[in-house]
C-alpha cells in the first residue's frame, strides 16, 4: 500500500471507524457513492481534506482571521434554497453539519478545489476553470470590501433580486407545495396521518417511543423564545419511525423522523422534523482547540450554534437535544429545500454568474458570524478582520488560492483512484465492497 493510499485509509477510518463497525452497510452504500467519480469522493472525504490544509502553512491568516466560524465543508453543491425565519425564501449556503472554528481560507480552498473538480469533469480547459475559481474569490473579497464599509451586513439572495439558475431554482422552491411532500412520506390512516411504512423506515417499541419523545420535549426548549410557536398544539408528536443514514454525508448515523401536528389540524399542515445524531466536524479532528470544544454540551448544539451563527435567518424549528446522552440535531424536513444541481450548468459565462453569487453568498455566512451574531466565540467584526490581514496582497491571495484549486483538485482525481482500489480490496475500516 503506498504512502498517499496509507493517508486516505486512516484517515476516513479514524473519522468514521466507529460508525463503520456500527452499520458497515451504510457505509458500503456511501463508498460506493463517493467511488462514483472524483467530485462524489470529494464531498465525502472533508476528513481527507482538513487533514491536508490545517498541515499546511497558511500566511494568508492572522490571530483573527485564522479563528472565525467556517461551514467546514463548502463545496459547489453545498447550496440550496430554504425558508427563512420571516417566511422568505433564500438561496444560501446549506448543510452546515461540519461548521467549526478555523481559517477562513479553508472554507475558500476547499470550494476553489471543487470548482476545479466540477471544470475537469466538464472538460473545461485549465484558463477556464482559473477564470471561475477567479470569478468566485474576487467575489468574495468585494462582498466583505461592502460589509466593511455599511453598518448593515443584511445580504439575501431572493427572488427580487436574482437571476438566471438561482432564480429559477427559488422559483421551483416556491412552487412547491407541504402536501406534496407529506403525500411522499405519510398516509392517512384514521383521519390522521401516519408515516409510511417502507425500507428506510424502522417502528419503535414502547420504551424506544418514550425515550424520542421526552427528548423532542427537551428539543422545543432549545429554540429561542421568539421563534417558538405559540400554540402548543403545534409541536404536538403524532407519529415517530426511526431512520436510517445512508447519504454520501450521513452514513450510518442514527436518525429519527417526527410527525408534528404543525401550523392547524389540516392535514396538509402537519410538519416533519429529522431528529439526526451529530458527528464530530472533519475540521476539528486536526485542530487544538480547547476553548472552543468546551463551549457546547455536545455536537448536536454545537452543530447548531454553528448554524444559527453562520446563517442570519435559520429554521425557526431548529434545536438540539440528545438520546441516550448522544447529542441530536432537530430541523425541520422543508418542501422549500432544494439543492443546487450542476448537471445542466455547462457553459462556462453561465458557471461565472453562479459562482459570483456563490463568493457572495460566502462572504454572507463568514460576515454573518461575529460579534453581532448572537454566539460569543468570534467577537470581533470579521470583514474588518479579513481587510486587514490581506491589505496589499490581494493580488498574491487571489493567485495562490487559484493555484490551490488546480493543483488540490488534481490531488484529488489521484486520491479517488487510490481510494476505489482500496475499497475493492476491502482495505477500508473492514467494510466489504460486497
Amino acid at each position: 500500500m503506498s504512502e498517499r493510499t496509507e493517508t486516505i485509509v486512516g484517515t476516513l477510518t479514524d473519522a468514521f471507524g466507529d460508525l463503520m463497525r456500527a452499520d458497515p452497510a451504510a457505509f458500503r452504500t456511501k463508498y460506493r457513492k463517493m467511488a462514483a467519480d472524483p467530485f462524489a469522493f470529494y464531498r465525502g472525504s472533508a476528513c481527507l481534506f482538513h487533514h491536508d490544509v490545517t498541515a499546511r502553512e497558511d500566511p494568508w491568516v492572522d490571530d483573527r482571521t485564522a479563528r472565525i466560524w467556517i461551514h467546514g465543508d463548502l463545496h459547489a453543491e453545498n447550496f440550496g434554497t430554504y425558508m427563512d425565519s420571516d417566511g422568505r425564501l433564500v438561496f444560501d449556503v446549506n448543510d452546515f453539519d461540519e461548521a467549526y472554528v478555523g481559517h477562513f481560507t479553508w472554507d475558500l480552498m476547499r470550494f476553489a478545489a471543487s470548482i476545479g473538480l466540477l471544470g475537469w469533469q466538464k472538460a473545461l480547459p485549465e484558463d477556464a476553470v482559473r477564470s471561475l475559481v477567479e470569478t468566485y474569490l474576487r467575489a468574495y473579497l468585494d462582498q466583505v470590501d461592502h460589509y466593511a464599509g455599511h453598518d448593515d451586513d443584511e445580504y439575501a439572495l431572493r427572488l427580487d433580486n436574482t437571476e438566471g439558475v438561482v432564480h429559477s431554482l427559488l422559483s421551483t422552491a416556491r412552487a412547491t407545495a407541504r402536501v406534496d411532500l407529506l403525500d411522499g412520506m405519510t398516509e392517512v390512516r384514521e383521519g390522521r396521518r401516519r408515516f409510511l411504512d417502507d425500507d428506510s423506515t424502522r417502528r419503535l417499541d414502547e420504551d424506544e417511543r418514550t425515550t424520542v419523545e421526552e427528548a423532542f420535549a427537551a428539543y422545543v426548549e432549545t429554540i429561542p423564545s421568539d421563534k417558538r410557536m405559540t400554540r402548543d398544539v403545534f409541536y404536538e408528536v403524532i407519529d415517530v419511525v426511526g431512520k436510517r443514514g445512508i447519504g454520501i454525508g450521513s452514513a450510518g448515523l442514527p436518525k429519527y423522523s417526527v410527525l408534528v401536528e404543525g401550523f392547524n389540524q389540516a392535514l396538509d399542515n402537519d410538519v416533519v422534523l429529522s431528529m439526526k445524531q451529530a458527528n464530530v466536524p472533519a475540521v476539528s479532528r486536526f485542530l487544538d482547540h480547547d476553548a472552543v470544544e468546551s463551549y457546547f454540551e455536545h455536537e448536536g448544539q454545537r452543530t447548531v450554534v454553528s448554524q444559527r451563527a453562520l446563517q442570519a435567518h435559520t429554521d425557526p424549528l431548529l434545536g438540539w437535544t440528545t438520546v441516550d446522552g448522544v447529542g441530536y440535531m432537530v430541523s425541520e424536513v422543508s418542501p422549500y429545500e432544494h439543492d443546487l444541481e450542476w448537471d445542466d450548468v455547462v457553459d462556462p459565462d453561465v458557471m461565472a454568474r453562479v459562482v459570483e453569487v456563490l463568493g457572495r453568498a460566502t462572504a454572507k455566512v463568514h460576515c454573518t458570524s461575529d460579534e453581532d451574531s448572537e454566539q460569543d466565540l468570534v467577537t470581533f467584526q470579521v470583514e474588518e478582520a479579513v481587510v486587514s490581514c490581506l491589505e496589499g496582497l490581494r493580488e498574491e491571495f487571489v493567485a495562490a488560492l487559484v493555484d490551490f484549486g488546480i493543483e488540490y483538485a488534481a490531488t484529488v482525481r489521484e486520491d479517488h483512484a487510490l481510494f476505489v482500489e482500496a475499497f475493492r480490496e476491502g482495505r477500508i475500516g473492514g467494510v466489504d465492497p460486497v
